[in-house]
């Protein structure tokens, strides 16, 4: 196991490095962002003051070694923007991604795990029929069209919930949530039934034919034949193999799930990292697009290598040191 760890510790310094040249690489072509700064009436001479004093007129190489040597130090930057350091915007966005992620995953599981089982306990019945006709219809339907209904039939005809924004928020030991107030929780609904749609009939559908191929496997039918109680057989014996698909793919989507929160906050109005994403490249801040590169790929390698960890522990048997 340490031996793992250590191998995906270096290949994710690999990874991170990547990220970061392909952030630089791309940044020059997002335009000057000392025009954004800048008013019209600036001089030419107090532009090119200004792109001497933020370090612009350097060469790539030269800016992007500056950056790795800043990075070591835990230092992503200066937003043109915002006149903070990249990670201080990051990180004062990010509880508003992932109290979204997190509902989000919370709809994903506790929905994906009944009907998946069932549809293939029951593959014949009216229910699991209609779910998997569901979810064929769910993987077709693009997450910021799915946003734009639940808007129009739950805000705008029936009044129930709010189309846009966090709504009321708490501060508890410098978390601002929502997850502590009704109307934060009431802003939160729509925006998470929009996000889980993305992943919810992958999940449903993938539970089911993992769990019926288990269910054909010869040890399942020795536990039947030992006479075993129906719901020891499939939880215990069945559910717990078909786990093993599930966590793999589990690790990867929930990094996809996280980058796919720009359309769902754009949709909803929802401050988080998505949403300023987007409104950095509207105005060319470079810095705090690197950072949050940087950042997003830190999570996707964080994910997976806990989704590689928790395998090995529900599976005993595969020995992951020696992957």
């Amino acid at each position: 196991m340490f031996a793992f760890i250590v191998r995906r510790i270096i290949q994710a310094t690999v990874v991170m490095l990547v990220i970061g040249f392909i952030g630089f690489a791309v940044k020059h072509q997002l335009g000057d962002p000392v025009r954004d700064l800048v008013g019209i009436s600036v001089s030419v001479e107090e532009r090119e003051a200004l792109r001497e004093e933020l370090g612009l007129n350097d060469s790539f190489l030269t800016q992007y070694g500056r950056f790795l040597m800043n990075a070591v130090r835990g230092d992503l930057g200066h937003s043109f923007f915002f006149k903070k350091p990249a990670l201080e915007v990051i990180f004062a966005k990010a509880p508003a991604t992932i109290e979204l992620v997190f509902v989000s995953s919370l709809i994903i599981l506790l929905v994906s795990v009944p009907v998946g089982l069932y549809s293939a306990i029951y593959p014949k019945r009216f229910f699991s029929r209609f779910a998997m006709g569901a979810s064929i219809v769910g993987v077709s339907i693009p997450v910021f069209l799915t946003a734009i209904v639940l808007i129009y039939v739950f805000a705008v005809q029936l009044h129930w919930l709010p189309s846009y924004g966090r709504g009321e928020t708490v501060n508890i030991m410098g978390w601002d949530s929502g997850l502590f107030t009704l109307d934060g929780v009431k802003h939160l609904i729509l925006p998470s039934i929009a996000l889980s749609s993305i992943m919810l009939p992958l999940f449903i559908r993938l539970i089911r034919a993992e769990m019926m191929e288990v269910l054909e496997a010869e040890y399942i039918k020795y536990a039947w034949a030992k006479g075993l109680s129906r719901k020891r057989v499939w939880l215990v014996h069945g559910f717990k193999n078909t786990l093993l698909s599930v966590i793999t793919v589990g690790g990867v989507q929930l990094g996809i799930l996280i980058a796919f929160t720009i359309l769902t906050e754009t949709v909803f109005q929802w401050q988080g990292m998505g949403f300023m994403f987007l409104e950095a490249v509207e105005r060319s801040d470079t810095a705090l697009l690197v950072a949050y590169l940087v950042m997003v790929g830190a999570l996707f390698v964080v994910v997976n290598t806990v989704a590689d960890i928790v395998y090995g522990l529900v599976n005993p048997t595969v020995t992951i040191a020696s992957r």
